[in-house]
């Protein structure tokens, strides 16, 4: 890499930065180029991304954003996966981390919250912003669905009663 191209690494990566809400280092010391391109594309159908990029320069781009508290832990051959969802880049790399020793994760920010590899843990444990969304709608049209049931009730109780007066009516008549 030139100068000019490390410039322009070190901007976009900057930009990254400031648009995404969660940051996970991994270690990838070992991984195999099948591992890793099995990790890249889960965590793409996360909706996250995963870079392998130069310490020095990610430490440069890390400088002056809300995630310059993970600058400690780029030492060694690391990587930088990020999302807008922070549940979901932390969940693949838990996971993948889980079924494959090589990667180890190392912490994270989620904002301006540095996280050690137990706050990523728990993370991954919450469920995903669609799940959460979907619970939240369900909380929502519950009660619209109960004050339906309500108020269809009067109705049916009162069309009950009117049948068992006009019950009794024929029977007196008979």
């Amino acid at each position: 890499m030139n100068r000019t191209e490390k410039r322009e690494f070190v901007a976009s990566l900057a930009s990254v930065f400031a648009d995404t809400s969660m940051v996970v280092v991994t270690r990838n010391d070992g991984l195999t180029v099948a591992d890793v391109t099995d990790l890249r594309r889960k965590v793409r159908a996360a909706g996250a991304t995963y870079k392998v990029a130069k310490n020095r320069l990610a430490t440069l781009a890390l400088d002056g954003t809300r995630f310059d508290g993970i600058a400690p832990l780029l030492k060694g051959p690391t990587a930088l996966s990020w999302s807008a969802d922070p549940v979901a880049v932390a969940k693949v790399l838990v996971e993948f981390a889980k079924t494959n020793d090589k990667l180890v994760v190392l912490g994270g920010a989620l904002g301006t919250q540095t996280l050690d590899v137990n706050g990523i843990k728990a993370l991954a444990e919450l469920p995903s912003l669609d799940t959460l969304r979907a619970q939240f709608v369900g909380l929502i049209s519950t009660p619209a669905t109960r004050i339906a049931g309500v108020l269809q009730a009067p109705a049916g109780q009162l069309a009950r009663v009117f049948g068992a007066y006009a019950k009794t009516g024929e029977a007196d008549a008979a």
